[in-house]
């Protein structure tokens, strides 16, 4: 009940605000006009999100740790075909509601309490920030009948999304499953992520070329997204379908620096040795992924595989990591409502020796960790995960999932890591908890459900409860067990003017 009670008083301040406001944004990033548009008019493209949310985190005297807050999102944007240009001009006002302001533990190993300790840190301990920031601005010029693109400017990128595969199984793993495992934008944050720079694409009906390079800015947990990074990326990507695009392959390249030598790096060597390491990170991640959905009788099966090495330097230390992951499932093609079993597992790499001159944890550079933490509580660091997962459709306007995992620590005396890449030039952007030479962590359970109310309102519910195991044990004695849930409201619209 104190749950149910803390998520309701969260719902208030939102549903206030969307009275308010004119309005939204639960989508990953508002519409870029598509590369077939035709010449025309402007389109004003409006994204509303209203969040409220629930949290009751692991428990350690004396911080109270169940507590609710809103989430309020409102992008707007502006763009234009003209020929072979194309241009897009959009702002976003971000705002946190009635953050709790006692979610940060004085214990330096029990840190954030949830999501809500997080945005009140990352907003100079204001339980009530709220900015206005240049979301994304470009040119897009169209070139080879509209298969060749290069853009200029601020955008959102999300890799492994460089094509859109038409059969819809293979959409929905290469969205949920592939794409934003090292780059995203965050969506599901408040702040979110947009990068400044140029992308280019060139491509035929089965193939893709993408190349990008650009610099981080502000955002995800910061309210104010205006500010770049000392942070930049590289990436190349070709991906391929075959078999009549029922199976995509990509093999990428991703070059990583972080320059903010100011700030301490978040690993498991000792406070004293992290303190003198005012290097810069230079990493390079090379790998590939396979996505399938193949027909076997009359259903569907689906399989992925993804893979990635790295390589590099972590300031003063040598870098050697990489990650695993493998998935399938069966659609049930000939039953109604459709439904989804899948089921797979990650493995990536995590450090068991911090005095030997080698970072051996896997580094998700800037991802959206969300996708595959959907309580985000942890990352693809130093994890190993095995799941299963059930998807189902009663209702034409009705998607709902559920999902169990099993999580572990691949490397016992490394941490157990938590967020979703630089954000800020004055935190990391990755916090880290120890394991205490514990490797089990949690297992997780949730379930979400998403009604489409009308084509342009989506309403969504979720909620995860999360068992833990000795390395929560460790550090939250009192409660091991966590549970966090939000309802949500999306509105969005695009109109063209005339």
């Amino acid at each position: 009940m104190t749950l149910l009670r803390s998520l309701l008083l969260a719902c208030i301040p939102a549903a206030i605000s969307a009275a308010q406001s004119p309005v939204p944004d639960t989508r990953p990033q508002t519409p870029v006009l598509p590369a077939n548009a035709p010449a025309g008019k402007p389109v004003v493209n409006v994204l509303l999100r209203e969040r409220g949310n629930a949290t009751q985190w692991f428990g350690a005297l004396p911080n109270p740790e169940t507590y609710g807050h809103g989430d309020s999102l409102l992008r707007l944007s502006l763009a234009q075909r003209l020929q072979r240009l194309d241009w897009q001009l959009e702002m976003s006002n971000s705002a946190e509601l009635a953050l709790p302001t006692d979610a940060v533990s004085p214990v330096s190993a029990q840190g954030q309490l949830g999501l809500g300790g997080t945005y009140f840190a990352s907003n100079s301990n204001n339980n009530f920030p709220a900015a206005v920031s240049f979301k994304t601005g470009f040119a897009r010029f169209h070139f080879h009948n509209d298969k060749g693109l290069f853009r200029l400017g601020r955008f959102e990128f999300l890799d492994g999304a460089e094509t859109t595969p038409k059969n819809t199984a293979l959409n929905w793993v290469q969205t949920n499953r592939i794409a934003q495992r090292l780059i995203g934008n965050f969506g599901f944050s408040n702040g979110q992520r947009s990068l400044d720079g140029v992308d280019l694409k060139i491509g035929g009906t089965n193939w893709d070329v993408t190349a990008m390079g650009a610099r981080a800015d502000q955002g995800v947990f910061k309210m104010n997204a205006n500010e770049e990074l000392n942070v930049d990326v590289q990436y190349l990507a070709y991906t391929r379908y075959l078999a009549k695009q029922r199976v995509q392959f990509r093999t990428f390249g991703l070059g990583y620096h972080d320059g903010r030598t100011g700030l301490t790096k978040t690993d498991n060597r000792t406070a004293a040795a992290r303190a003198l390491d005012h290097k810069n990170i230079r990493i390079g991640s090379f790998g590939g992924d396979l996505i399938a959905a193949l027909p076997v009788g009359r259903q569907t099966f689906d399989l992925l595989a993804w893979g990635v090495g790295q390589t590099g330097r972590w300031g003063l230390l040598d870098h050697k990591a990489g990650a695993v992951a493998v998935e399938g499932g069966l659609r049930l093609e000939t039953v109604r409502t459709k439904p989804w079993l899948r089921g797979g597992f990650l493995r990536s790499t995590g450090d068991n020796n911090n005095t030997d001159g080698t970072h051996n944890t896997f580094f998700q550079v800037l991802p959206t960790p969300r996708n595959y933490a959907r309580y985000p509580f942890f990352n693809m660091m130093n994890s190993k995960d095995e799941f299963v997962q059930l998807i189902d459709k009663p209702a034409a306007r009705l998607d709902l999932r559920t999902d169990l995992h099993f999580l572990q620590l691949t490397a016992p005396s490394d941490f157990w890591y938590q967020g979703g890449g630089a954000y800020d030039n004055k935190a990391f952007g990755y916090i880290g908890r120890p394991g205490n030479n514990h490797g089990s962590f949690t297992s997780l359970y949730d379930i979400s459900a998403d009604v489409a109310l009308t084509k342009q309102f989506t309403f969504t519910t979720y909620y995860a409860h999360a068992f833990g195991k000795t390395v929560i044990k460790s550090i939250y004695p009192i409660q091991t067990g966590s549970n966090y849930g939000y309802i949500e409201l999306l509105y969005h619209g695009s109109h063209s003017l005339r």
